[in-house]
């Protein structure tokens, strides 16, 4: 089993910056692949980025250039920095992660967080 903890959500204005943190633990980190989805009121959930194992990172087109995923591997925990944050950005965003590959479905993912909410004012 692993266990994931966000932190970091909180309300910021648009053209702001936020950090989220994604806290694991029940498995070595450096094997694990890690995502990061977000869900808006009333929507789907949808992919915001990932990283794998290998250090390789992807991120969904609506936040590619704004946002950056990374890891700390002695923490060990998992990072999204969100820079030129939108009202479109508002969301609880999720910590997700695998022993598998990685993927941008969320699906390919066994362990999950509980959210952590992110308002991003006008």
């Amino acid at each position: 089993q692993v266990q994931l903890v966000e932190s970091g959500g909180g309300l910021v204005q648009a053209g702001g910056s936020l950090r989220l943190s994604c806290a694991t633990s029940g498995r070595t980190f450096g094997s694990l692949a890690v995502g990061w989805f977000r869900q808006a009121l009333g929507k789907e959930r949808e992919f915001v980025a990932g990283i794998r194992w290998t250090g390789t990172t992807y991120y969904a087109d609506s936040v590619k250039g704004r946002f950056t995923i990374s890891r700390d591997n002695a923490k060990p925990t998992v990072y999204l920095q969100m820079n030129s944050l939108k009202s479109e950005d508002t969301a609880v965003y999720y910590c997700a992660a695998t022993i598998r590959a990685g993927s941008t479905f969320a699906t390919g993912y066994e362990f999950w967080g509980q959210g952590t909410q992110v308002t991003v004012s006008s």
